[in-house]
């Protein structure tokens, strides 16, 4: 058996609970600015994070509900490309004035991770500016050696792209990484790479059949903080909190 050599981190939803008030709301207040009525609820957003990428979501919209303004297909195609450009920077702006807190455990395990000689790669289907402002603020002492975000592939989760392009860009066989996951569709494209998975569920994917992750857990859990409840898996010594060296052992 090969020794676990790396961990791929999700970010939206796994790093920072982005999903619901974070890109949702980034979406909505540029909407308003481009003149449209158009507003995207909770459980709405929910239905469209079934596709992966935001540019693919605004489209989906046009195509199923169309928006407050009629749009020819090419008028669609250009203005999806400035929406998301403004989301993206609004998204940025909440990251970093701070009003998006990461999610329990995920930097103490970080830490973990460096300190175990581990490398760290950061495995989205957002887009790199938005990675960057998660990896370069509220993550800045974490050392990443590898940064992969939805511009940089053809196909977005499910599809596993990004997880094959990872191990090739770190050298490394399927059996020398895991991947800490939140949704099904990321969990869909790490099991097609071949990839060991926890799964870390929120508000959006507790209701999601991620069964096929190796190990679910709520969250990562902190000593003192919020702690983990473990819902798929047995982790040997497990009190609340998961340890970078108890998934190492029980994933090689």
């Amino acid at each position: 058996m090969s020794k676990i050599k790396a961990v791929f981190f999700d970010q939206d939803g796994v790093i920072i609970d982005t999903e619901r008030d974070g890109h949702r709301v980034s979406f909505n207040m540029t909407f308003k600015e481009f003149g449209f009525t158009d507003e995207w609820d909770v459980e709405y957003y929910h239905e469209l994070l079934q596709v992966g990428g935001g540019k693919e979501r605004m489209k989906h919209h046009w195509k199923t509900k169309g928006f407050s303004k009629p749009l020819t297909e090419e008028e669609i195609d250009n203005l999806v490309k400035e929406m998301h450009k403004r989301k993206t920077a609004l998204f940025v702006e909440l990251i970093e004035t701070g009003k998006l807190p990461l999610r329990p455990g995920i930097h103490r395990f970080m830490k973990e991770a460096m300190e175990a000689g581990l490398k760290l790669a950061v495995t989205t289907t957002s887009n790199e500016q938005a990675a960057k402002a998660v990896t370069e603020t509220v993550l800045s002492d974490i050392k990443f050696d590898l940064i992969i975000a939805g511009d940089m592939v053809s196909k977005k989760k499910p599809d596993p792209e990004i997880y094959t392009m990872a191990l090739s860009k770190l050298g490394l066989n399927t059996d020398e990484a895991f991947v800490v996951e939140d949704s099904k569709n990321g969990l869909a494209a790490a099991k097609a790479a071949g990839l060991k998975t926890i799964v870390t569920t929120n508000h959006y994917t507790e209701q999601e059949d991620v069964s096929a992750g190796d190990v679910i857990v709520s969250c990562l859990g902190d000593a003192d903080g919020e702690k983990a409840e473990i819902r798929k898996g047995e982790i040997e010594g497990f009190d609340g909190v998961v340890h970078v060296k108890q998934l190492m052992e029980l994933f090689s």
